[in-house]
């Protein structure tokens, strides 16, 4: 190739005769190309006319693959081939420059006909909802599989999801009332003045807390649950709540209602999500936790003719689980490696546990702590009630030698009883046909009348005692349950009388 002829402003070659050649071949497939349009309009009608017949309609009936390879050299040619009846558009380019690129889009029609080449697809909005992942799972059937964020607004959030899940009628957020829902945990802000707390009971529970925490650096097996039983009304729930709120410990606590359901199962998952709740307060807020269940022996317990239903397996099940693996909680999701959580000491109080699972309360499992408060813890607790009243430690200590062997809701029962008689007194100058309007039906800025506080004495203290007293002796002497049951047990007794 020579270059001859140039200009002293613009270097422009001289085409030789191939190229010219080529460049001729080329315009011509262009103005054929642009004249030939209408084949390939219909053609892709009659696609959309005939749907999945439309192959079968342009090419003949027993052609074999080597007829559809000519088939396809025939529709190369005459693209090249075929004349144009309209004039080239004019350009600005120049006509080596115009030649270049109709001819390559020659080419890639015809590569594009033959099937060799792919055209590009312009990009198409791909939405969380059909997103897949390695496995070809999408988004929204890993995240329920796996179940392991507490956040139940994941994937709700405008821009995250399509708008279709997330509405546009009630907000952007798909969970409005989310915010609003009662906390699990508990912080015992609530808990204000100076209580006492027992130093044996302090000690076990911290001893019991301290150890799980350090649970993976002893060589030893530390029980995952702490056992707390007693008399009724000993202060052991209480005692419990003093101690987290001295540690800074927010617990999440359930009670023996939790333990039955209408549905098989929940109890034992809802042990388990509650278990997974302190460990995402040990996990994300820096804090210790805890799970604490009161009087498990009322809802697991087996009593005399009493019925064991699938739900007090199961939470029997769920709990002997937790104390094996604490660190590997199953809510129902697929089983991951990554998926371990913090262990969580759990504390459970109760009256009577040999009323519970053996295998349960045994060595390993479960550390038993039966709390029996002494004198002295019950003058001190006492003592700290009755402070502001100005009720001294000797008078306190008088009135528990006066009625021995109470629990510590006995005293604490005393000073609500002496406010009996204050009360009455109130009522009677509202009048007992205005009381309703006075205490539920009042207006919003009304006040209630004045009540004056009764002064608490010894004496007043001690003549409340002697009729809790009188109450406790009637109940246990009376009986009159076992009079009613007589009449309802036997066979046919009721038909027998009448």
């Amino acid at each position: 190739m020579e270059l001859v002829g140039l200009s002293p402003t613009i270097a422009r070659p001289q085409s030789t005769p191939i190229l010219d050649a080529n460049a001729a071949q080329f315009s011509t497939a262009r103005s054929s190309i642009l004249s030939c349009r209408w084949r390939k309009n219909e053609a892709s009608n009659s696609k959309n006319r005939y749907g999945k017949d439309a192959p079968k309609l342009l090419m003949p009936q027993g052609q074999n693959s080597v007829g559809l390879r000519e088939d396809k050299l025939k529709r190369k040619r005459s693209i090249v081939t075929c004349s144009s009846s309209s004039p080239p558009q004019s350009s600005s380019a120049s006509p080596q420059e115009e030649d270049v690129a109709s001819g390559e889009q020659a080419k890639e029609q015809i590569l594009a006909a033959d099937g060799e080449t792919e055209l590009k697809a312009p990009k198409e909005f791909k939405s969380s909802w059909t997103a897949k992942d390695a496995e070809g799972k999408d988004y929204l059937y890993r995240l329920g599989a796996e179940a392991d964020n507490m956040n139940i607004t994941v994937g709700a959030r405008a821009g995250m999801i399509d708008d279709l899940f997330t509405g546009k009628f009630l907000g952007l957020e798909a969970d409005i009332v989310f915010k609003y829902r009662q906390k699990v945990t508990r912080s015992f802000n609530h808990i204000q003045g100076d209580y006492y707390i027992a130093p044996l009971f302090l000690d076990k529970v911290v001893t019991h807390i301290a150890k799980n925490y350090l649970a993976p650096h002893l060589e030893t097996k530390v029980p995952l649950i702490l056992g707390v039983w007693g008399g009724k009304g000993q202060g052991k729930s209480f005692q419990i709540e003093l101690i987290c709120k001295a540690l800074d410990l927010e617990p999440v606590i359930m009670s023996a209602g939790e333990m039955e359901s209408e549905w098989a199962g929940q109890p034992g998952k809802l042990i388990r999500e509650r278990y997974r709740t302190s460990s995402q307060v040990i996990k994300n807020q820096g804090k210790m936790s805890a799970l604490i269940i009161n009087d498990l022996d009322a809802g697991i317990g087996r009593f005399e003719n009493t019925q064991c239903t699938v739900n007090n397996q199961m939470v029997v099940g769920t709990l002997m689980n937790l104390c094996d693996n604490p660190t590997r909680v199953s809510i129902g999701q697929e089983w991951r490696e990554a998926d371990v959580v913090n262990r969580v000491p759990i504390i459970v109080t109760g009256n009577d546990f040999s009323t519970l699972w053996a295998p349960l309360i045994r060595d390993g499992r479960m550390d038993k702590f039966y709390w029996q408060p002494t004198r002295e813890d019950i003058i001190n607790t006492v003592s700290r009630m009755y402070r502001e009243d100005g009720i001294t430690v000797e008078e306190i200590a008088s009135i528990v030698d006066i009625f021995p062997n109470q629990a510590l809701d006995f005293y604490g029962a005393l000073r609500s009883r002496t406010y009996d008689l204050e009360v009455l007194k109130w009522a009677n100058e509202i009048g007992t046909e205005h009381l309703a309007r006075k205490l539920v039906s009042r207006k919003k800025d009304e006040p209630l009348p004045v009540f004056i506080a009764p002064e608490q004495t010894v004496e007043k203290l001690i003549e409340a005692g002697k009729s809790l007293v009188e109450e406790q002796k009637r109940v246990m002497e009376m009986r009159l349950s076992d009079d009613y049951m007589k009449k309802q047990t036997g066979p046919s007794i009721g038909l027998l009388a009448s």
